[in-house]
């Protein structure tokens, strides 16, 4: 039954049907505006044979489009099939999309997408005119919409389903979809009640809005809260189907209240969706997807898929603290890590930023555009110094956004920061030319030429913009780590460089960046955890360990000398922590000598302090193979200030070290 609310003519669309005086409205009639007839009652009775083989067992469903009936197919070992017919037969417009929906179908092949089995008619008998009926497979099990119910009835409350579930749906989505327009159709009509979870897959039941993408006269069907804003003016496209799955996403991912209404073209802010603030990068993906402008969604729905695996990836890392890694399509892998020499000095503090070259040497670099007229000559370049590729790229093809952009990075690597703005301008333009404004490169490169020179708020905000145009990418995250650590933002930069370190280990300046930033803050604790966290593949895994090693034994930053304050907030658990770390390590015999000396320092410190807060039965405990003694420790010392002066570039130093030996050693008879 189709209730009375539900009931609209479908030629003028006035109301139809409705009750009246306490009377019931009938279910079929004249429309009393436009005397045009309607009908709400299906079509067939269970029982009734279509086409000669398919028997009706009942009416499962109605829609904007149809009725929808369960039937049993004779002539194929009785399986159940879908008849699809029309709610109103003399609705004319419904009539065409109902033959449109019959043509699209036969075309359709994709295990996401319902299967067209058959196309019959069947007289109606209140009219005697033959209805098409579109022979559909079958597909048991619930909407997405019913999902989402009974996910609400299940909690007892308005809770949103969980996020990766959503995530899941989208990409399992996104390739029906992308399919449809690979073959030159639209499918204008998403929602979560055209979607049906069976068993492990999802299916799109529901092709009646589907039309060729060069179609511009047949009836445009849509559904408010889901439709893009520009479907009256400009008509359907891949935007608008893009569109479609941003909001469907929305509505399945937090309680949106106001879809159709308040936010019919628009997303709260984060302020007012918790999930938001917990999960930006889906929110960003959510707000590409939905942009008010055709042009500043995403290309394609590979485009889209691309960026919703990056942050799905991000949500399970952070969800199950095991990393997530994946290849990127947009970006090189990081070019070197930087600041992995936390303390650069022996004597040193605090760890200090990288050097501005250094961070913009580091960054990862934008994969070549293989459409660019010069892409093959960008590609074998990479090999080459910054001076070799400015002269190998003097004679490049001066329409080529792609050279202007290498140029950019070229001359900042050789400090010339006038000339690195000016091929950024000449991309600019050329882009523009292209049709190609909102490249997300060129903000990129504008945040490397602010980064270099110094201005990381601007920085900040230019790699802020390729985050919102690739939410799912590490690399902007990176560099936006980097911008707010330059601007003294250490809970930004510690969020982003959170978010990189838990996506993937291969990010290693992520964790140098984030101990930083905690050291900044006071939390040594997870500045160490930090480093000891990367993994022992990699290259810099004996600079993490020395840097953590470091961390343990300078609770204040410094070395503790003399018993002083230093010493008294050294921990028992960190100083032997740190010595049982060094022996693990393989080191060259300079590097092991320093950093025994400064754990023995520490110990010697300590013990001068009277060991504050040491644990019971320390003593005859050993640091390094020596005892926790003033004067067992000062013989270690000694041993170690003149292996360093064997070890020492000059003469001067050799001495120093010599003396630091005399003065350390202890008195003896000899």
């Amino acid at each position: 039954m189709v209730s009375e609310e539900k009931r609209y003519c479908g030629n003028c669309g006035s109301k139809v049907g409705r009750s009246s005086n306490g009377t019931p409205g009938e279910p079929e009639g004249t429309c009393a505006k436009c005397g045009t007839l309607f009908s709400f009652r299906p079509r067939l009775s269970p029982g009734d044979l279509v086409g000669g083989q398919y028997e009706v067992l009942g009416a499962l469903a109605y829609g904007g489009l149809g009725w929808i009936h369960l039937a049993k197919d004779h002539n194929v070992s009785d399986r159940w099939v879908v008849l699809k017919g029309l709610i109103d037969a003399g609705d004319e417009t419904a009539m065409a999309a109902a033959v449109a929906e019959q043509r699209f179908l036969a075309e359709v092949e994709h295990p996401n997408i319902v299967r067209i089995y058959n196309f019959v008619q069947h007289p109606d008998p209140r009219t005697g005119h033959q209805i098409g009926y579109i022979v559909m497979e079958y597909v048991g099990g619930q909407s997405l919409r019913q999902l989402a119910l009974a996910h609400h009835r299940e909690t007892k409350r308005a809770e949103p389903m969980p996020i990766g579930q959503v995530i899941a749906y989208g990409l399992e989505i996104l390739p029906a979809l992308g399919y449809l327009h690979a073959e030159g159709m639209l499918y204008c009509d998403l929602k979560p009640d055209n979607v049906i979870q069976t068993h492990e897959q999802l299916k799109l039941i529901d092709l009646g809005a589907v039309r060729r993408m060069d179609d511009y006269s047949s009836p445009l069907f849509f559904t408010t809260g889901y439709s893009a804003p520009e479907l009256a003016t400009s008509g359907a496209s891949i935007a608008s189907d893009i569109y479609t799955i941003g909001r469907t996403l929305a509505v399945l991912s937090f309680e949106f209240t106001g879809y159709t209404s308040t936010y019919k073209h628009d997303l709260p802010t984060p302020d007012q969706v918790p999930l938001f603030t917990l999960f930006g990068s889906f929110y960003r993906v959510l707000r590409k997807a939905t942009h008010k402008e055709p042009e500043r969604r995403f290309a394609s729905c590979e485009d889209m898929a691309d960026q919703l695996h990056g942050v799905l990836r991000e949500i399970m890392a952070l969800g199950t603290g095991k990393p997530r890694p994946g290849n990127s399509t947009e970006f090189s892998p990081e070019m070197r890590t930087f600041g992995s020499q936390l303390f650069s000095t022996d004597e040193q503090a605090r760890p200090a930023l990288p050097e501005l070259s250094e961070l913009v040497n580091g960054l990862p670099v934008p994969q070549v555009d293989t459409d660019d007229v010069a892409a093959g000559l960008v590609a074998s370049s990479y090999s080459a110094s910054p001076r070799e590729l400015v002269d190998m790229l003097a004679v490049a093809p001066p329409n080529s956004v792609e050279v202007r952009l290498r140029l950019v990075r070229a001359r900042l690597q050789l400090g010339e920061m006038r000339e690195a703005a000016i091929q950024l301008g000449a991309a600019q333009r050329l882009a523009a030319e292209s049709g190609r404004p909102y490249d997300w490169r060129l903000h990129w490169y504008q945040g490397l030429i602010h980064l270099a020179a110094g201005r990381s708020k601007d920085a900040r905000a230019s790699f802020d913009a390729v985050y919102s145009e690739l939410p799912g990418e590490i690399s902007p995250k990176l560099a936006l780590g980097v911008s707010a650590e330059q601007e003294g933002d250490y809970f930004g930069a510690a969020r982003f460089y959170e978010l990189v370190w838990r996506t993937d280990r291969s990010y290693v300046s992520a964790a140098f960046g984030l101990a930083r930033v905690y050291l900044a803050q006071g939390a040594r604790t997870g500045a160490v955890e930090v480093l000891e966290s990367v993994p022992d593949s990699s290259s810099h895994y004996v600079d993490a360990q020395v840097a953590a090693i470091k961390i343990k034994t300078r609770p204040n930053g410094r070395v503790p000398k003399d018993g002083g304050p230093d010493a008294q907030a050294l921990r028992h658990q960190e100083l032997f922590d740190a010595a049982r770390k060094l022996e693990a390590l393989s080191l060259d015999a300079e590097r092991r000598a320093l950093l025994t000396a400064e754990v023995l320092e520490a110990a010697h410190g300590w013990v001068l302090a009277g060991m504050p807060g040491a644990e019971p039965n320390t003593a005859g405990e050993r640091v390094l193979g020596w005892e926790l003694s003033e004067r067992e420790l000062r013989f270690g010392l000694e041993r170690c200030y003149r292996a360093l002066a064997r070890l020492a570039d000059t003469r001067l130093q050799r001495i120093a070290l010599v003396d630091r030996a005399n003065e350390i050693r202890p008195r003896t008879l000899t």
